[in-house]
């Protein structure tokens, strides 16, 4: 997990076989077995900074799934990348910057439009869930 938390470009299971000098099925595995869930990050994210004033942003993503027919999570999100609607999976996290400038991820949502919520509404629930 802390590989994931440092790496804040183009994260693959191939890049991190790499730097561990490890098998990329090794990775795909382990990845596989567990079920990480967003507190299991903020319980890792929250020890490597300073968190007595902390300011907190969110961000989100498109995950770019052009070619996917019938994959769930997958719909059309406004992408700043493409400047327009693009077919993917949509990503957001919320992080957290220290006094020291160290910014680091803490929650994170996949945005799941069955569930009726807006972005705000996952900002909010991840808000509560570290305050």
């Amino acid at each position: 997990m802390g590989f994931l938390m440092t790496e804040p470009n183009s994260i693959s299971c191939t890049q991190l076989a790499e730097t561990y000098n490890i098998s990329h099925d090794s990775v795909n595995r382990f990845l596989e077995r567990e079920d990480y869930t967003p507190h299991d990050l903020y319980q890792e994210a929250i020890q490597h900074i300073d968190n007595n004033k902390l300011i907190f942003s969110i961000d989100d993503t498109v995950l770019d799934k052009p070619y996917s027919q019938h994959m769930d999570l997958v719909s059309y999100f406004w992408s700043g990348k493409h400047h327009r609607s693009v077919k993917g999976i949509n990503l957001i996290t919320l992080y957290a910057t220290d006094q020291n400038g160290q910014n680091i991820p803490i929650n994170f949502r996949i945005y799941d439009k069955s569930e009726g919520k807006t972005k705000n509404d996952y900002f909010m629930d991840m808000l509560s869930e570290v305050l």
